[in-house]
């Protein structure tokens, strides 16, 4: 196949699935022209726990997508997610040298953001800055060449369990890939589904995936919270095993098919077969059944996620509402809950901004995968991981990490 320079990939790899989107940077933005998903076999909650199975997974999305592109991959964009992951907020404050800020003084003063302590086993994987002050004036986005004598930044840090960046890595570089960069997963998602007016008056970004929820807030344009839920879809397929006392496969069949978040929405006379555990004979449950497990657990999600926005202090500044991704996001009735829960708008977030194969990529399981697409097409190479070389992992993420702190401006 053949090497194309303006190829940007998106490696997805969640906790149910992994998915390769292959977009075309054009003139008028990225166009995507390749897609491949493989069921994930080697994530748990977000977190690599079984190497081999992971690269496998990747191997087979990724031949998939290189199939349907017809072009050779051999760089990629991953996400990362998962429990480990802690996000807050730091300032820094310098004095300018020469009265006009130069793109030195606006290095200085995100350095001085980042003198926190880390413990030894987490790292740095976003810097992004809020809103820069100079001289008590407040929102400035881009400071350089301003004449002032002080100079304030207030940033967002992302940090990540060090183990967990560098088994992603090497996932993807003993598939044979380089990693250009990592994102977070639910920063990824929000450079496809939330619109610049969103941001700015305000929006939560929800994404629901297989183990994990995905918060990100954003205010004034810029983002202003983070956090990841250990929850997310695999728990209601396994209240659906449980209950309906099947396999954790035929509760996923069912739950794509027959599922629904609000009992109100379904009639008790709708039935559909059970296959049961064993060998015994299929049943005939109700789907009102089906959603009463459903629905409690969706809800509990929601309440936590709820339970989040207040404790980030920005809860009266979330004016355009609640946007839900993820997989789990496309069930039946999943809007109208969260609007109960959350007393705001909601609507379900779709991949935006690109072209190609929109119809293809147009569902919410697919919003990760297309963000990471064009975070790619935003950001400028800094470091890659070089697969083959293990040894110098660790060297290569400190580097890496270094070069993060100018992103989103």
């Amino acid at each position: 196949m053949a090497k194309r320079d303006n190829i940007i990939v998106g490696l997805d790899i969640g906790t149910t699935k992994i998915c390769a989107i292959v977009g075309e940077k054009t003139r008028d933005g990225v166009e995507i022209i390749g897609i491949g998903t493989h069921p994930s076999k080697g994530l748990r909650k977000g977190v690599v726990v079984n190497i081999e199975s992971t690269v496998e997974s990747i191997k087979k999305a990724v031949e998939e997508a290189e199939l349907m592109a017809g072009c050779e991959i051999n760089k990629v964009y991953c996400g990362i997610a998962g429990g480990h992951i802690k996000a807050f907020n730091s300032h820094g404050v310098i004095a300018i040298k020469n009265r006009e800020i130069t793109q030195a003084d606006i290095d200085r003063v995100i350095e001085a953001a980042q003198a926190v302590v880390i413990p030894p086993d987490r790292e740095v994987i976003h810097v992004i800055p809020q809103e820069y002050i100079v001289d008590d004036q407040e929102g400035i986005q881009e400071p350089l060449g301003m004449i002032g004598i002080r100079l304030e930044v207030k940033v967002h840090i992302v940090t990540a369990a060090v183990t967990s960046a560098q088994n992603i890595v090497k996932c993807a570089n003993k598939a044979g890939l380089d990693v250009s960069d990592i994102a977070l997963q639910q920063i990824a998602s929000s450079e496809a589904v939330l619109n610049p007016d969103e941001k700015e008056i305000g929006v939560v970004l929800v994404d629901i995936g297989g183990g994990t929820t995905d918060i990100a807030l954003y205010h004034g344009g810029t983002i202003k919270y983070t956090t990841v839920i250990s929850l997310g879809g695999n728990q209601v397929t396994g209240d659906i095993s449980v209950g309906l006392r099947t396999t954790a496969n035929e509760a996923e069949k069912l739950k794509r098919e027959y599922g629904c978040a609000m009992t109100a929405m379904v009639s008790r006379d709708d039935n559909f077969e059970v296959q049961s555990v064993g060998g015994h004979k299929s049943r005939s449950v109700s789907r009102y059944m089906l959603c009463e497990i459903v629905e409690p657990r969706i809800e509990e999600i929601f309440q936590l996620v709820k339970r989040e926005i207040v404790k980030s202090g920005y809860e009266s500044f979330i004016s355009s509402g609640v946007v839900l991704t993820g997989g789990t996001a496309a069930m039946n009735g999943i809007v109208e809950l969260a609007e109960q829960v959350f007393s705001l708008p909601v609507r379900r977030g779709l991949p935006i901004g690109i072209t190609g194969l929109i119809d293809v990529v147009k569902s919410p399981m697919y919003s990760t995968g297309v963000g990471l697409v064009l975070y790619g097409g935003k950001n400028v190479e800094t470091m890659q991981f070089q697969k083959g070389n293990d040894t110098t992992l660790f060297n290569k993420l400190t580097s890496r990490m270094k070069g993060w702190m100018k992103e989103f401006f």
